[in-house]
């Protein structure tokens, strides 16, 4: 399978594992699965269609580890914006992670701290080099670094999706540590 053809698969997964599930007449059950046969005729029905093959291929080359498989179903491993309990346990996080943004973010940031938006979890990275391809994504990167240690031990509650992905509820400005200025 090509490269644009394993992106656009990873997209439209993204897209109906992750946001819109009902776009294409799927129902994900209460932990995000549907069952793979499912997901693909669903997809064929609205015009998309892709293989077990095609599907399989994109799971294992996927970097980011987007998707699990889990037997004959498949779901998205965080970044839902529907509603979703992936069921993930609460975890200490290492003392420091990161998080990738774009300057334009900044001034909001600083006020409101880090924000879920329209998804269920702020996400962090375990290294700054991830945390500089997310930010990336949107502009040129800026990586902030998250007092987890002090988070943790005042209350807030961390868990790690199964791709490694650190996940909460919020970051309070006051646990963030901004780069130098230049």
């Amino acid at each position: 399978m090509d490269e644009r053809r394993t992106v656009k698969v990873s997209k439209y997964l993204s897209k109906h594992l992750r946001h819109q599930p009902e776009r294409i007449g799927l129902t994900l059950d209460e932990a995000g699965w549907v069952e793979i046969d499912t997901l693909i005729e669903a997809a064929a029905a609205h015009g998309f269609r892709f293989t077990r093959a095609e599907l399989d291929h994109v799971v294992e080359a996927n970097d980011k580890r987007r998707f699990a498989v889990r037997g004959d179903r498949i779901r998205a491993n965080q970044g839902h914006t529907v509603e979703v309990d992936l069921g993930l346990p609460a975890a200490t996080p290492p003392p420091y992670l990161y998080h990738g943004t774009v300057a334009a973010c900044l001034t909001a940031i600083r006020a409101e701290g880090l924000r879920p938006m329209n998804r269920h979890d702020v996400h962090l990275s375990s290294d700054r080099e991830t945390a500089t391809r997310v930010g990336a994504r949107r502009g040129r990167p800026v990586v902030l670094s998250v007092d987890t240690g002090a988070m943790h031990r005042d209350g807030h509650v961390f868990r790690v999706s199964a791709n490694g992905v650190w996940l909460t509820e919020a970051v309070p400005p006051q646990y963030l540590r901004f780069p130098q200025a230049h």
